[in-house]
């Protein structure tokens, strides 16, 4: 398997998971073939050319996820995560906010754009890119609202 997905993105980062770590999820840090192609093409269509337009780099909170670290950490059952086709990413010296509208106003062929709880950004790529951008935010019953952005 390759190291580098692209120029600026490893597949080590992609992987990277502390609650695969804490639990000793090994599966998490073995992806298939398919997982692999998948979070290059994220890499190459939205991640590397957003890295490269602001000339700044971007932290990656959240790549692949293994079914475990999936239902562990709470995250959606079709979830895009469990298929390498989706981040949760930061831009530390810019508000996610910020970070959400340049996504937008860029030509970036994403499926979703998620600004999530006013801390990071999902961000999706497939085949089927839908050019969806929401807002997600917790009730007061623990539940989430997603609103159009």
């Amino acid at each position: 398997m390759p190291t580098h997905l692209t120029s600026h993105f490893t597949l080590e980062e992609l992987l990277t998971s502390q609650t695969a770590i804490r639990f000793r999820y090994d599966e998490q840090f073995s992806p298939s073939e398919q997982v692999v192609s998948h979070l290059i093409a994220l890499c190459e269509n939205i991640l590397e050319p957003l890295r490269v337009a602001l000339k700044q780099p971007i932290r990656v909170s959240s790549g692949y996820r293994c079914r475990r670290v999936n239902v562990k950490i709470g995250g959606a059952k079709k979830s895009q995560h469990l298929d390498g086709e989706a981040a949760d990413i930061q831009v530390l010296s810019m508000e996610v906010e910020d970070l959400l509208q340049f996504i937008k106003a860029s030509d970036l062929p994403y499926d979703q754009l998620i600004q999530e709880f006013d801390s990071w950004i999902h961000v999706s790529f497939s085949k089927r890119n839908r050019g969806e951008a929401l807002r997600a935010t917790k009730l007061a019953n623990g539940h989430t609202k997603y609103t159009p952005a």
